[in-house]
């Protein structure tokens, strides 16, 4: 159920290139962090090279991709070795994609409480709660 934000920038032009983020974001998230596609959000943005900054200079005057990821899951769930294992994996994944990276290329895993997070209305306590009490009801 994360919500995820991707932002980047890139020489190359294709029609499916933010499909194509997309679909690698959700499954290294799926692969790596174990989070379930068929309740993870994707925003994808394409940001001009000539907007983008890093050491000083535009990506457009580097000649360089560069992207910024923000992941927003609930608090506990990953390990540090799961984070650190999909930060590399997204940046090999995401070079093949865009092509070579600035090393100033960034992805947060934002952790925030379950209670302050959801979806659909309800924060992600609830909804472990409400499994807690179905097994419960189900073992009975």
């Amino acid at each position: 159920m994360p919500l995820i934000t991707v932002s980047y920038t890139t020489s190359r032009q294709s029609p499916s290139l933010k499909a194509d983020i997309a679909n690698a974001v959700s499954e290294l998230t799926a692969k790596i962090l174990h989070k379930d596609p068929k309740v993870t959000a994707i925003i994808v943005k394409s940001v001009d090279a000539g907007d983008w900054f890093a050491g000083g200079k535009s990506l457009a005057e580097q000649k360089l991709a560069s992207y910024w990821i923000d992941i927003h899951v609930s608090e506990g769930t990953n390990t540090k070795d799961e984070k650190a294992a999909y930060l590399a994996a997204m940046f090999k994944r995401m070079a093949e994609i865009l092509g070579p990276l600035h090393p100033e290329t960034y992805l947060h895993v934002d952790e925030v409480k379950g209670d302050a997070y959801g979806f659909g209305g309800l924060t992600q306590e609830r909804r472990y709660i409400a499994g807690k009490l179905e097994v419960a009801l189900q073992a009975a």
